[in-house]
């Protein structure tokens, strides 16, 4: 009998912390052989800075989930986020020797499935739009192409302007901030919650929460990270990944807030993803001069869909 090796898989298991290295290398070896097929070949994708997947693990929870092969070895991942009723898979990959043996889809199902177990009323997740076969791939389970989330970048001041208010500021009061920014949200957009994000970004120090109000009203928030998001890399940017507004001029008060909160943290950039439903608030950002520098597609469940908000902006970042 010819000898045929063991193709099986084992999980879903919960990744802990020791798991971050074979993490960072599936994850660096898939999406550069994703580069590559797409022709951007020379590409070399970073393995993530540890930080960075200690908050994807502990945001996750027991959403954050990884596939072994028979000898022990990782296989593949899936990063599985709620924040109240959004639910969100990202980043995910499976090792390039193990594609097309059907774990992508089996992972993406059970992701889904363990969504609408806890209640996600929003199910969907990002991926790059001239990828033809990741949006196909992804259709088949049921994903529909929604709006472009643009990335938009701008130059910091060199130096801190006026001082904003900031979360790490808050001292005793940090849980009533933090409340404030869940009802704000919830006004929005009934059912969203960034609370836990907000928390344990405080909690291991890589970034903070920008407030702007009108008189004691909280008007608007962005949650940032400012950590280096690569390995090894120094700190360049202030990246927004949640972003709530009740109006336009609350908008641009959050805008003016982020940019003296990039200068005081001494980085060259503030990144801000803006899904592209909001129309206006994107013209708002390119007529202010952010440049665009990268766009994701963003896929949802058909039957999960992705409601606008009841008025404002809430803008939530799909990755990490």
């Amino acid at each position: 009998m010819k000898w045929r090796p063991d193709r099986s898989v084992r999980g879903p298991d919960r990744p802990t912390l020791r798991d971050i290295d074979p993490l960072n290398r599936v994850f660096a070896e898939s999406f550069t052989d994703r580069y590559s097929r797409d022709g951007l070949v020379g590409v070399r994708v970073p393995q993530l800075n540890p930080l960075v997947w200690r908050y994807a693990l502990e945001d996750a929870g027991d959403g954050a989930m990884i596939w072994r092969d028979a000898d022990g070895q990782m296989v593949s991942f899936n990063m599985v986020h709620r924040s109240g009723t959004e639910g969100w898979m990202g980043p995910l990959a499976v090792r390039p020797d193990r594609q097309g043996e059907g774990i992508g889809s089996m992972m993406v199902r059970i992701g889904v499935d363990w969504l609408r177990s806890q209640g996600a009323t929003t199910i969907g997740l990002e991926t790059m739009p001239r990828t033809v076969d990741n949006i196909g791939f992804y259709s088949r389970i049921g994903l529909v192409p929604g709006h472009l989330t643009v990335t938009l970048v701008h130059e910091a001041p060199h130096r801190a302007a006026a001082s904003v208010e900031r979360l790490s500021a808050a001292g005793t009061e940090a849980g009533e901030r933090i409340e404030e920014c869940r009802r704000l949200t919830d006004d929005l957009l009934p059912g969203v919650d960034f609370t836990r994000e907000i928390a344990l970004t405080r909690e291991l120090a890589i970034g903070d929460t920008t407030l702007v109000r009108e008189g004691e009203d909280l008007v608007g928030f962005a949650l940032w990270h400012s950590t280096p998001l690569a390995a090894g890399r120094p700190r360049d940017e202030l990246r927004v990944l949640k972003l709530v507004a009740r109006s336009m001029s609350a908008l641009d008060r959050l805008l003016e807030a982020l940019q003296a909160s990039a200068g005081a943290e001494r980085v060259g950039r503030v990144a801000l993803r803006c899904q592209t439903g909001f129309s206006a608030a994107y013209l708002r950002l390119v007529t202010l001069g952010y440049r665009v520098h990268w766009t994701d597609l963003r896929m949802i469940l058909g039957s999960h869909p992705q409601p606008a908000p009841r008025e404002g902006i809430v803008m939530s970042n799909w990755e990490i």
